[in-house]
């Protein structure tokens, strides 16, 4: 062997140590400032059903490892408040938002790499310090909820189906080990990637894609969304005797349809025939979803838990006899609904509660005193100024790009069409399935709105990468003619 050989391979194992260094200072540098609000509210973000995923955890724990089972469990989605315990151990939340930043500043690297491959660092560190900073992701990154991991699996599906060649093997069973944490953290990162599977199947489809291509990332995603659904069957079927995805949770689709008023009228006209069990309650039910879920006197909340069971049991058979009552009021109550949560986007849901100081004493005695000092307690978050700032960016984003159509469009990259059809299909089935199944809420359309900016900001950054290859192709054609005519 020779030393020129030997410093050749220096040279290149050199060069792989820096590119993984830079790679790995980029990503820790771009979840830092995603963290900012955390930092500035002096506390990570709470919200009242963070303290049910904080405080379940252990209980669930103690039922898996050492068999103390218990009468409840909770209501949210086990598989969160297991996999954020060992972080906090109801002592403190900052770790659970390092997690969860180190998380998605890894895959919005991996996303911004398969985009623009020259100069990544760069690019990416300036896309996370501008959307830190305009949009809802550092605020989804520093509260304490599973909602900043849907956006980590709907981007872990762009990734697999258009730009697979990007990855190692070690990138793809990092992000399929996230996917599958995602799915299983909430109930609608399931109904959200089973659609958007359906989606970008067809794509490739029509994209006439080989069928090896096909198969692989069709079967990947299919064979991730059937490890979540397996393991949130297994676990229930272990706490409750019976297998099902979503465990005791309250019934939403009973609660949106009564707050339509569909629910309430067919109860009135058919109490008198059909037996349910919200017959009982029929005078208390009023037209808001949250007041049927969550006050004493409401529909679930002031059930005993023998109601709320046989309230499960009957749900989808009154959803169906309620939809074949009034297919066409439902019909424009669910549209109505669709397109104001198409259209509802912001933070204020990050105002203080009382209950969720209430549970500190339960949940994380020691850090009560350092979470009523925060600015969320004392509301000096400045939450409606930044949500009015907010909605204009996103807005605007897709206003700007719009105007660009008619200049780039042809020349926009394969994967960025591919990364618009995701965040597209996400953000409108989004608002389907939460303003149609639950109810209108700001948090539900923050959580995935802030992906139309992303999109745009990797559209700018393909433009100005697209230009600067171009400066360099001409500039090392004109230097190769020169040096030609040079030589003649």
């Amino acid at each position: 062997m020779t030393s020129t050989t030997i410093t050749v391979r220096e040279v290149a194992r050199t060069g792989k140590t820096t590119f993984a260094a830079t790679r790995a200072g980029a990503v820790l540098l771009g979840a830092l400032l995603m963290t900012w609000p955390a930092f500035f509210n002096g506390f990570p973000l709470l919200y009242p059903d963070s303290m049910t995923y904080l405080g379940d955890g252990p209980v669930v724990a103690r039922a898996i490892f050492l068999h103390q089972t218990a009468s409840y469990y909770g209501m949210r989605s086990f598989f969160y408040s297991l996999g954020i315990l060992p972080l906090h151990w109801n002592v403190t939340a900052w770790p659970v938002v390092a997690l969860q930043a180190i998380l998605m500043a890894y895959m919005l690297w991996l996303v911004v790499r398969s985009i623009v491959p020259r100069r990544t660092a760069t690019y990416y560190l300036i896309l996370i310090a501008v959307l830190s900073v305009t949009t809802s992701l550092s605020w989804f990154v520093s509260l304490v909820m599973p909602d900043i991991l849907g956006p980590a699996l709907y981007l872990t599906f762009y990734l697999l189906v258009f730009a697979p060649e990007t990855l190692s093997r070690a990138e793809r069973l990092t992000i399929d080990g996230i996917a599958c944490w995602a799915v299983t953290s909430h109930a609608t990162h399931m109904m959200l990637g089973v659609g958007l599977w359906a989606v970008l199947t067809l794509v490739m489809v029509a994209q006439r894609s080989t069928r090896r291509r096909v198969f692989r990332a069709v079967g990947e995603m299919a064979i991730l969304l059937a490890i979540a659904a397996t393991a949130q069957l297994t676990l229930h079927a272990y706490l409750y005797g019976t297998p099902s995805l979503n465990g005791e949770r309250p019934t939403y689709l009973t609660a949106r349809l009564v707050a339509d008023g569909t629910g309430l009228r067919y109860l009135e006209q058919h109490c008198g025939t059909e037996k349910w069990i919200l017959c009982d309650r029929v005078r208390n039910l009023a037209g808001d979803a949250d007041h049927f879920l969550w006050d004493p006197d409401g529909g679930w909340g002031g059930a005993s838990a023998d109601e709320q069971k046989q309230m499960r049991r009957e749900e989808m058979a009154f959803v169906l006899a309620t939809i074949r009552a009034y297919p066409r009021e439902q019909f424009a109550r669910s549209a109505s609904a669709f397109w104001q949560q198409l259209k509802t986007f912001g933070i204020e849901d990050l105002d203080p509660s009382s209950w969720v100081a209430e549970q500190f004493d339960e949940v994380f005695p020691g850090a009560k005193s350092n979470y009523l000092s925060s600015r969320q307690v004392r509301n000096a978050l400045h939450i409606e100024g930044f949500t009015a700032f907010h909605i204009w960016v996103v807005r605007s984003s897709p206003v700007l790009m719009l105007a660009f159509v008619p200049v780039v469009w042809w020349r926009t990259s394969p994967r960025l069409l591919g990364l618009g059809v995701v965040i597209v299909s996400v953000v409108i089935a989004n608002a389907f399935v939460t303003g149609t199944m639950s109810m209108v809420d700001e948090r539900y359309g923050s959580r995935v709105i802030w992906l139309v900016p992303f999109w745009f900001g990797l559209f700018l950054m393909d433009r100005v990468s697209a230009r600067g290859r171009n400066a360099t192709q001409v500039q090392s054609r004109a230097e190769k003619n020169f040096s030609t005519s040079v030589m003649s």
